[in-house]
């Protein structure tokens, strides 16, 4: 239920890059839409009872008006049953089908749908403040120095191992650590924020995370507080990049406006993310940054010693 806080972040994401973002990002497919059929099919079930009952009540004249709220009443709840029991099949198939579960889906998906609704429509009353901040400044002046880098790891940082839970395979990439000391010097704030879906698959453990990442930090130097995405593809978190969870609680730790961070990554869903936050982005391909990400990213360094220089302005 509280994944469903996502569904904010979603129409951000929609109205910076279109209704195709999900496919363009590799992200599952939503059921918003879902959500909020099944959420009105019960407030017009709720709504349609409590007027059976009040004309019910009434004048004589009025007695049969409680037959056509009861109707209207039993056709939306069982729009809102029909939904809700293929929202809980759909969760609850996969398995591992015990009791205890069924249980557990049957009361999170009654509750989903309208958590989903509600966070879709907080997302759309943001959506006007978010949409300038993302898009107000205009283009960052080549000399501005950002107030925090934030950056992803893998592939970026250091060499992209798959599911990697062991330090001893932690290996920086070359010129990496150059790079991150001229930040330090310049006491340029740093974070690092990644995704990390291997918890979710079942593939890797937190403390195996957490483990590479003190490795990471004794090779590279301190690079600031870590934010991780635990979640898979399919889970409509809202701090799975390309969403802007993660730029945003970053720069929420860091104390600077997301505006005023720069976030370097080595693929379109990190571009994604700093574009949703409002936030200035820098690609830095590797052999797995596809060309369209490439094309579609508003800067591009061939290195991360290049994107310093382009943060700190060639100084």
């Amino acid at each position: 239920v509280r994944l469903q806080r996502g569904n904010a972040d979603d129409v951000l994401m929609r109205a910076l890059h279109g209704r195709q973002w999900r496919s363009a990002a590799g992200a599952a497919p939503g059921r918003r839409r879902r959500h909020v059929a099944i959420t009105a099919a019960g407030m017009v079930a709720l709504g349609a009872a409590s007027s059976a009952a009040v004309a019910a009540a009434g004048r004589t004249a009025q007695r049969s008006r409680p037959f056509a709220w009861a109707a209207l009443a039993a056709a939306g709840a069982g729009a809102w049953l029909a939904g809700s029991a293929e929202l809980a099949w759909a969760r609850w198939a996969p398995g591992p089908r015990t009791g205890e579960e069924a249980v557990t889906v049957a009361l999170t998906s009654a509750a989903i749908p309208v958590a989903a609704t509600w966070h879709t429509i907080a997302g759309l009353a943001r959506l006007p403040r978010l949409l300038s901040a993302a898009g107000g400044r205009g283009p960052w002046p080549p000399t501005e120095r950002p107030a925090a880098v934030l950056f992803d790891r893998d592939g970026t940082l250091v060499r992209d191992v798959p599911y990697n839970g062991d330090p001893a395979r932690v290996e920086p990439l070359p010129g990496v650590r150059a790079a991150l000391d001229r930040l330090r010097d310049g006491g340029v704030p740093l974070a690092v924020i990644s995704n990390q879906s291997g918890i979710a698959r079942g593939r890797l453990t937190p403390a195996a995370v957490e483990a590479v990442n003190r490795r990471v930090e004794e090779l590279l130097g301190p690079l600031g507080p870590w934010f991780i995405c635990p979640h898979g593809p399919a889970d409509g978190c809202g701090c799975r990049k390309p969403a802007p969870g993660l730029v945003l609680r970053a720069a929420e730790a860091l104390g600077v406006a997301p505006d005023r961070c720069a976030v370097v990554g080595d693929i379109g869903a990190d571009v994604g993310a700093a574009l949703a936050a409002g936030a200035r982005p820098i690609l830095v391909p590797t052999k797995r940054t596809r060309r369209a990400e490439v094309r579609a990213a508003p800067e591009v360094a061939a290195h991360l010693e290049a994107a310093v220089d382009r943060l700190l302005g060639a100084t």
